[in-house]
């Protein structure tokens, strides 16, 4: 069971007010707060280390390839990766994914599915490449892994899904999909963008071959991210961007690229991000993602439980919070999703999303315009839930 008071005193943002009413934030799965132990780490690289990793002798720049090194093997044990070659560090989930998409060979013909619930940045690297190269971008039913099945050829190279859906909070069965896609001889890549910082994620339990996610959802800082892939799968990839530290030597018509990692992250790395992120994942690791993932159901069983009593609440998705993580995304009859996201903000300083949440397609195919999303995290509290609960009850009367 999580202490959130304790919690809380971590992060400092929830010490303060806004015109006199302390911070709701519900807007995790979008961006999470970060805890003073990150901002502290990454300002420890501004204050004693401040150099270049990888390439200078001189005691900080030695300071720093230790320091990201250490990082490495953090991020290794987060995700019980074989190696720390098999972690590559990256902007965030969307640059990982378009490394995948461009250092993958595809080649004209080449199919590659996703589903129906993808994030932007798990559809439209694929579109490009069906423009680009001409390969076949087959879209499977997210909920139905007899369509995945289905949709398997003997031309399918990649299957490319999210773990868990920001859009409703549900997941797939990660562990039955790629069990399917093995027996196939086809790999498979998940988006963890919404699933490594609420629940474990252990590479090797799954058997993946590359997954995805941000430092910005899991307590980490913005502008960091992580693609894990198997040693031997990511030695086949075509180097993607690439420039400094990606080579040993050059001359003017030829380079001899570098090793794993080293080869897939070209130019200077954000070493303070890089050092913050280790610190979110040791962070996450102190408190035990099985005891956020038990805190956050709960809390949105007690919201779900309390709105299915509205008359005019419509959940996206399944009703039973079980089913849907840390996240509520719901729409009120006749009224905008925008303006249910304002007058939270400007009545109670509840904090959440609305619009398409970047999965336009999702909501297009269903012909509507968007939704309200409240996504909890470890910080958040009862008497916060109740809270919501109140002003959504506030909202609906005043409707009527």
């Amino acid at each position: 069971m999580l202490n959130t008071n304790k919690i809380r005193e971590d992060f400092e943002i929830l010490n303060k007010s806004i015109k006199g009413k302390p911070i709701i934030y519900f807007d995790n799965a979008c961006m999470s707060l970060k805890p003073k132990q990150v901002v502290e780490t990454m300002n420890r690289y501004y204050n004693e280390f401040p150099a270049c990793g990888g390439r200078s002798l001189h005691s900080l720049g030695k300071k720093v390839t230790e320091e990201v090194r250490n990082a490495r093997k953090t991020m290794q044990k987060f995700i019980n990766a074989k190696s720390e070659k098999e972690i590559i560090f990256t902007k965030n989930t969307t640059e990982a994914i378009n490394l995948i998409a461009n250092a993958f060979n595809l080649e004209e013909g080449d199919e590659v599915i996703t589903t129906d619930k993808e994030h932007n940045s798990n559809l439209l690297p694929w579109q490009r490449l069906k423009e680009t190269k001409g390969i076949i971008h087959q879209i499977a039913d997210f909920n139905d892994p007899e369509d995945l099945k289905n949709k398997i050829t003997n031309k399918t190279k990649l299957i490319s899904m999210v773990h868990s859906s920001n859009l409703d909070g549900t997941s797939i069965n990660a562990k039955e999909i790629i069990k399917i896609a093995h027996y196939n001889k086809v790999a498979v890549m998940l988006d963890c963008a919404q699933s490594i910082p609420h629940k474990e994620v252990d590479v090797r339990k799954l058997d993946a071959d590359f997954i995805a996610f941000s430092g910005h959802k899991m307590l980490g800082p913005t502008g960091t991210g992580c693609l894990y892939g198997k040693e031997a799968l990511l030695e086949k990839l075509s180097p993607f961007i690439v420039g400094g530290d990606t080579v040993k030597d050059t001359t003017y018509s030829t380079a001899e690229f570098e090793d794993l990692p080293e080869r897939l992250e070209a130019g200077l790395q954000n070493y303070a991000g890089i050092i913050g992120f280790a610190e979110a994942a040791n962070y996450l690791m102190r408190i035990g993602k099985k005891d956020i993932e038990q805190h956050e159901l709960k809390l949105n069983k007690k919201i779900t439980d309390e709105l299915l009593k509205i008359n005019g609440f419509e959940f996206i998705g399944p009703k039973e919070a079980e089913q849907r993580g840390g996240i509520i995304s719901f729409n009120i009859k006749n009224m905008d999703p925008h303006n249910i996201a304002m007058i939270l903000d400007q009545s109670a300083n509840i904090m959440i999303r609305s619009g398409a949440h970047c999965v336009h397609s999702w909501f297009n195919a269903h012909q509507m315009k968007g939704s309200a999303r409240a996504s909890l995290y470890l910080y958040n509290t009862e008497e916060e839930a109740n809270v919501f609960i109140e002003e959504m009850k506030k909202i609906v009367k005043f409707l009527k």
